[in-house]
């Protein structure tokens, strides 16, 4: 039986006995229903560590655990994607956010465009952040990865452009003349990957877009949705310059 990987977002050193915190609690105790005596595998999010950790006490309340040995476990890419995604609507953005994460992408911030067609502010948008971000948490507790990546607040599209990041910076174009096979090593091994909405950029985004540095660039010749893109487009990078393939 695999051991379930938990996040739990304290200080983790092999022979700390601590509690769970509430969301780990409730998944191990309430969801996977394990006893005492069972064993997970814990991370905290911000090294390539992991820890064995057994149950000395489950129960609905509360789950202590007792770790037993740390785990060094280093599967981060040498790529590091930073993907602006242009919120889309429904669980589109759900699924991006889950599965960039499961290929590898270390930060994402979700962005508006004039053609965004998502109105969220304030309290509302800050819970949407908040959802994503455990999704981005359950992405790495089922893929393996020790470090969580950051779902920033999300901003503008014109803020996200402009800010200043030493990464080769990649939007898609169906008529741009270079395609990911031709693009030369990325700078420092960072790159900048912007995908936007159904209703593609306007004019003024596209121009501002390279203005900002952006190089356009081509995946095939067929028109993906928003969620197709930004997959294929992660994966497409990560098979040149990262570490699938």
């Amino acid at each position: 039986m695999r051991v379930p990987r938990i996040f739990e977002p304290q200080p983790l050193a092999v022979g700390d006995q601590l509690d769970l915190g509430e969301d780990a609690a409730n998944h191990v105790g309430r969801v996977l229903r394990l006893t005492t005596g069972d064993q997970i595998i814990l991370f905290n999010g911000e090294t390539d560590s992991q820890f064995l950790a057994s149950l000395i006490q489950s129960n609905k309340k509360q789950v202590r655990v007792s770790i037993d040995e740390c785990q060094v476990s280093d599967n981060e890419s040498p790529l590091a994607i930073h993907l602006g995604q242009v919120i889309s609507r429904g669980d589109r953005m759900d699924f991006v956010i889950q599965k960039s994460v499961e290929l590898g992408v270390t930060e994402i911030t979700p962005l508006f465009s004039e053609r965004c067609g998502v109105k969220l502010s304030g309290e509302r948008l800050e819970k949407k952040r908040q959802q994503w971000q455990k999704i981005a948490i359950a992405a790495c507790e089922q893929s393996g990865r020790n470090r969580v990546p950051t779902i920033h607040i999300p901003v503008t599209l014109a803020e996200w452009i402009n800010q200043a990041d030493a990464a080769t910076k990649l939007t898609l174009h169906p008529r741009a003349s270079y395609r990911i096979n031709t693009l030369p090593q990325p700078e420092a091994n960072k790159v900048r990957l912007l995908i936007g909405p159904e209703g593609g950029f306007s004019d003024d985004e596209v121009n501002a877009s390279e203005q900002a540095g952006f190089i356009e660039t081509l995946l095939g010749p067929r028109i993906l949705r928003t969620e197709t893109a930004a997959l294929t487009a992660i994966t497409a990078l990560q098979c040149r310059f990262g570490d699938l393939g």
